[in-house]
């Protein structure tokens, strides 16, 4: 198990020294220069300012969202629960989007647009408790209404584009997933918050591991089963929030990692949450990283002066195509 760890935080070590590398601005040797205390105040400025906090918020980033993803997957008894689907990200996203459109936060203002997000957030997964939490408790049936909230979180999304056209080019990455221009202020922002509700999630290991056995099975162990799962939920709901205040609404991430930490491991989630958390780590830095090195080799291929490509979109495409690999290994599916 301590070999899975070494050689997952080696991995994301070497993910994070490529990303400060790659990307445009500064040559990979003009960053050698300044780690030596040379360069150019230009170059200094872009790797300090700019290239650091940017690898360090996606390194934060993607360990929020997959521990958030185990920690609803476990809490709802659903292999395809996720902060996308359950109402969470949408919600996020639409606090966002909103703020931003409506002038109330923005870009230059991250802790404005923390808090709409956060509140965004905590709305969607109010929404998802108004419409299923007092129901039979079924969570198959809860993860069916996150995708009616997440549905209806969505086309509200759309309609404040709709109302501000003008601001889309400020919003859109909210909806793709990106860490460009990402400051120390946003990473500031995300670490205290990743590492208080991560060690929340962390402290309920035990009771959410008791929960993946189902609620019989916990109850005869002891557990209450309600305040134990709306405590999960509450954590889930708090680092999906901050993540997504940070960059954006990166898909699958929080949906797809889970699977792999509960694969490499097990059932534990003493080891299984700090590992999803290196594991998401790994992915969106590592994604990252080959975005930045996709905008030095796209415009020579396509002919563009500038193009970049967002994470989240990279993001989107790996966890499409596992999430359509897990669902074919499902027992019982019909196709």
């Amino acid at each position: 198990m301590s070999r899975r760890f070494a050689a997952l935080t080696a991995l994301a070590v070497i993910c994070a020294a490529v990303e400060l590398v790659a990307g445009r601005g500064i040559s990979p040797s003009a960053v050698w220069e300044v780690l030596g205390g040379g360069g150019d105040p230009a170059e200094q400025h872009i790797f300090w300012q700019l290239r650091l906090p940017r690898t360090l918020v996606a390194l934060g980033a993607g360990a929020s969202l997959s521990v958030a993803g185990l920690v609803l997957q476990s809490a709802l008894r659903n292999p395809l629960a996720g902060p996308e689907v359950t109402g969470v990200t949408p919600g996020a996203v639409l606090g966002a989007v909103a703020a931003t459109a409506l002038g109330l936060a923005g870009w230059d203002s991250p802790l404005a647009v923390v808090l709409a997000a956060c509140a965004g957030g905590c709305a969607g997964a109010l929404l998802l408790w108004l419409l299923a939490g007092r129901a039979s408790g079924d969570p198959a049936q809860t993860a069916v209404y996150g995708v009616l909230v997440s549905a209806v979180l969505g086309g509200l999304t759309a309609v404040v584009l709709l109302v501000e056209p003008g601001e889309l080019g400020s919003v859109v990455q909210w909806l793709v997933g990106t860490t460009e221009g990402r400051v120390w202020e946003h990473w500031h922002l995300l670490w205290p918050w990743t590492l208080l509700w991560g060690v929340g999630a962390w402290l309920l290991a035990g009771p959410l591991t008791l929960l993946r056995c189902g609620d019989d099975t916990a109850r005869a162990a002891g557990l209450a089963v309600g305040p134990a799962r709306t405590l999960a939920l509450l954590c889930a709901v708090a680092l999906t929030a901050g993540a997504v205040a940070a960059v954006g609404a990166l898909g699958f991430v929080g949906l797809l990692v889970p699977h792999l930490a509960m694969t490499l491991f097990g059932a534990d989630l003493r080891a299984g949450l700090p590992g999803a958390a290196l594991m998401g780590a790994v992915v969106v830095c590592g994604a990252d990283a080959a975005a930045q090195l996709s905008s030095r080799l796209l415009p020579l291929v396509l002919g563009a002066d500038q193009l970049t490509l967002p994470v989240g979109a990279l993001t989107a495409c790996l966890g499409a195509a596992l999430l359509l690999a897990v669902v074919r290994r499902a027992p019982g599916r019909t196709f």
